[in-house]
């Protein structure tokens, strides 16, 4: 595990309300919320709203909704950004009144122009230091005078800021390419570099978790913390997740909205599962891919994610979401299930809340394909033959291919007449009544449960024939079987 100070580990999540919440955002938090309960330290959720163009309404309500469906707490109170407007506001005037920052009053139509001609010179883009040098009287009175202004950072001129990050070791970045950057924009809201260090300081956060993408950032809040004589909490820069194709991943790969996936029928345990794996692997090299709270607790460590990026693969999700269903107590099943049969249209005529009989149906169905779906979504259709009458586009389906058609019927016949005299109405009996005549007759398998099995799904593909005529019943498995026999003529 990585190494902590004496002081309690705090650690946060502080997305922006700017959408659904991403999966890699997520797997960040979740990665943060693991390290701050390993080291019985606290962690905190703090939005990050000061971006008031980019604010979707309803965004934070999602985030917060996300989190309790993965099963995660969080310390203190919720902060917002925007309702700490003021306090950034005076300290970037009192680095301004320390000399380590300055007003810059270029208008917005200046620093376009000035980033096209750098363009066009093929130079990195960034702020000439126009109003670095001007000097207090004059930059106050322009204030005074109602001037817009930005707040930039006086970043040194050469050497170099050095970091040593959790993951990625020793980490060294030239200071002549750090730009003078922005502190407080011109409607007086922080920009995200200075307000989550003010909030970071203040909250006493002591390791910060985040994505690769803010790597080229940290030279800059580095230097924040040293304007404002702040201690540097603890770095740990998290790989990227990726597409299969190595591309960052994106809506074009499928899903990756953590809601999404929770609307697809994916489990909160096999989502938070399966991200402990991306970028993380066990440091003793076991094949161990299953893992509960307390094992993450026990062997999850910082200092061993990966640096390269790590690929979401869908496969194995499913996999692991599969492998979650299958542990389901029944009840949680049904309940977690019957969302997706209630929008589901082809149930609207069904009523499995006030209906007893059909909720029953339902808890018995689910066994049927517990062990073959691999999201809670894939129910409704796949247990579609339990509630509704088969129906053939081709009655050939019906027929063994090692059999004909009126040996198919003369079977369904004699399934009918013998599964009409069973009186204790359970998988097994139905089972061992059928099989013993199936060998006192020296019938083959197929040519008897072939039909039996269609006869009473309609599907090529679907559960035992012994196992659908239980969760059915005795009235429906006769005439579905009386139907097939029908229907071949």
């Amino acid at each position: 595990m990585a190494e902590t100070s004496q002081k309690k580990v705090v650690t946060r999540f502080a997305p922006s309300p700017t959408g659904d919440p991403h999966i890699g955002n997520v797997r960040t938090a979740f990665y943060a919320w693991l390290f701050a309960r390993q080291h019985e330290g606290e962690f905190l959720i703090r939005i990050e709203d000061t971006d008031r163009a980019r604010s979707v309404e309803g965004s934070e309500e999602k985030i917060l909704k996300m989190w309790k469906w993965l099963g995660f707490d969080y310390d203190r109170e919720i902060i917002r950004q925007s309702e700490r407007k003021s306090v950034y506001g005076e300290i970037a005037e009192k680095l301004v009144e320390n000399s380590k920052a300055y007003r810059c009053f270029c208008a917005p139509e200046r620093l376009d122009a000035m980033r096209k001609e750098q363009q066009a010179r093929k130079e990195q883009p960034r702020y000439d230091e126009h109003c670095r040098n001007i000097s207090a009287e004059e930059s106050d009175e322009r204030k005074n005078n109602g001037e817009e202004f930005v707040i930039r950072l006086i970043t040194p001129e050469g050497g170099e800021t050095v970091a040593c990050d959790i993951i990625r070791g020793k980490v060294e970045f030239p200071n002549n390419n750090i730009d003078d950057l922005v502190l407080l924009k011109r409607d007086g809201f922080p920009t995200y570099h200075l307000a989550h260090v003010i909030d970071d300081y203040e909250q006493g956060v002591t390791h910060v978790i985040r994505s690769e993408e803010w790597l080229p950032s940290l030279p800059k809040h580095i230097l924040i913390h040293d304007a404002l004589g702040y201690e540097l909490p603890n770095y740990a820069h998290l790989p990227m997740i990726l597409a299969t194709d190595k591309s960052k991943l994106s809506k074009r790969h499928g899903a990756v909205s953590v809601l999404d996936f929770k609307a697809q029928g994916y489990l909160p345990e096999a989502i938070v599962n399966f991200m402990l794996l991306l970028g993380w692997h066990p440091k003793d090299g076991s094949e161990q891919e299953v893992f509960d709270l307390d094992d993450m607790k026990k062997q999850f460590a910082l200092e061993d994610v990966q640096k390269s990026g790590a690929v979401f693969d869908y496969q194995k999700l499913d996999w692991m979401n599969a492998h979650y269903i299958r542990r389901m107590e029944s009840d949680l099943l049904y309940d977690s299930v019957l969302p997706f049969f209630e929008k589901n249209d082809a149930y609207k005529g069904l009523d499995f809340l006030g209906n007893n009989e059909t909720s029953e149906l339902l808890k018995r169905a689910l066994r049927l394909e517990q062990d073959r779906v691999k999201k809670l979504s894939e129910f409704p259709d796949a247990l579609g033959f339990v509630f509704f009458e088969p129906t053939y586009d081709n009655p050939d389906i019906l027929i063994w291919k090692k059999s004909d058609k009126a040996e198919t019927v003369d079977r369904l016949e004699m399934l009918a007449e013998l599964l009409n005299g069973i009186v204790s109405w359970n998988e097994e009996e139905i089972e061992k009544t059928v099989k013993d005549k199936i060998e006192s007759e020296g019938y083959g398998n197929g040519d008897t449960l072939w039909p039996l099995r269609v006869a009473l799904s309609g599907r090529e593909k679907s559960p035992g024939p012994f196992e659908i005529a239980e969760v059915i019943g005795k009235e429906k498995t006769i005439n579905r079987i009386n139907n097939a026999i029908k229907i071949l003529g």
